[in-house]
């Protein structure tokens, strides 16, 4: 079986091939990031995005079909992200999708996009295996789930405010950095010295295994202010500081989440999963307590489309039978336990 994965739910335009044969494997995959577009403006514009997919997906389709080698003819369905994320942008995506498996006449498989991100490090070359705790943690969500296997999701924690990276990015443009500036920060934050700006751990004692991190970037506001010029060298030491404070939250729940769960396998989702800091961190207490993390490749951290296609995949291997073409509806807010 091969399916056919395109996602377009916010500024990045993915399209991919999986096949579940052998085992499964990815057979091609491409992707257009619209951050150079975006990056005059500080941040996402809805409707210059949804134009820019409108624009990428035959293209990025015809990409992949050619390193593939395989044609139109030998799909069995299609894939694509359903919510949540960008309506319009949605609608790009979810249209397409509709369009070419009508003409096709195949079935389409709706994917939630925060599914995608949990299943991902089944791409990798190291693969966890059914039940682990996921930490899922992007720019619109920071999440722990129990994981028992495809469509069995147990929310156990989640952020009561700021995702962990739309706190990076909110700092980062605290602290004058470009857009998108979560990796910037990080990048400046390696720059920085260690302990020397404190800053508080919202939420780490407080029992639960939800978060906070929008009084993490308000103490940072407070410590700008009191500077009356910033050197670099001072922005660098708060980047540090604030990557330290968010990191030690976010290993200490993800950790405590599978001491709870009783689980041995933690798999780390999503943009921010890509952060080094948070990655060695991670390793390193997770040795120590003899717990097995997973991570995505790294080209796989950020919204792609073969997320999409192996969920897709995953679902029908599943025996979740994909829809008639035709008809469809996005999702913008779609919790992930209620899909």
């Amino acid at each position: 079986m091969v399916v056919l994965g395109i996602e377009s739910s916010c500024d990045e335009t993915g399209v991919a091939l999986y096949s579940t044969a052998a085992g499964g494997k990815l057979l091609a995959h491409a992707l257009h990031s619209q951050v150079s577009m975006h990056a005059d403006y500080g941040g996402v514009v809805p409707e210059l995005a949804s134009r820019d997919h409108v624009r990428r997906l035959v293209p990025l389709l015809r990409q992949v079909l050619a390193d593939s080698g395989c044609t139109l003819a030998q799909l069995d369905a299609v894939a694509y992200t359903q919510g949540p994320g960008l309506a319009g942008a949605l609608l790009v995506g979810a249209a397409f999708a509709e369009a070419l498996a009508t003409a096709l006449g195949l079935p389409t498989v709706p994917v939630h996009h925060l599914e995608g991100h949990l299943l991902s490090p089944l791409l990798s070359s190291r693969p966890p295996s059914f039940p682990f705790v996921a930490l899922l943690v992007s720019g619109g969500h920071s999440q722990l789930m129990h994981v028992t296997g495809v469509g069995l999701y147990e929310l156990m924690g989640e952020t009561l405010d700021d995702a962990a990276g739309e706190a990076f990015d909110k700092t980062a443009k605290l602290l004058g950095l470009g857009y998108p500036g979560g990796a910037a920060l990080a990048a400046l934050a390696d720059s920085g010295l260690p302990g020397r700006v404190k800053l508080p751990r919202p939420m780490l004692k407080s029992g639960d295994l939800d978060f906070s991190f929008s009084g993490l970037k308000t103490a940072v506001v407070t410590r700008v202010r009191e500077l009356t010029a910033i050197s670099d060298e001072q922005r660098a030491d708060i980047a540090c500081g604030f990557q330290e404070a968010i990191v030690e939250v976010l290993v200490s729940k993800a950790l405590r989440a599978v001491k709870v769960s009783g689980l041995q396998q933690l798999v780390v989702a999503g943009g921010v999963g890509a952060n080094r800091e948070l990655r060695r961190q991670l390793d390193a207490q997770a040795a120590r307590a003899r717990i097995a993390v997973f991570y995505p490749e790294l080209e796989f951290c950020t919204d792609n489309g073969a997320m999409i296609a192996l969920a897709g995949a995953l679902r029908l291997q599943a025996g979740v039978s994909g829809k008639p073409a035709g008809a469809f509806a996005v999702r913008p807010r779609w919790p992930l336990t209620g899909s």
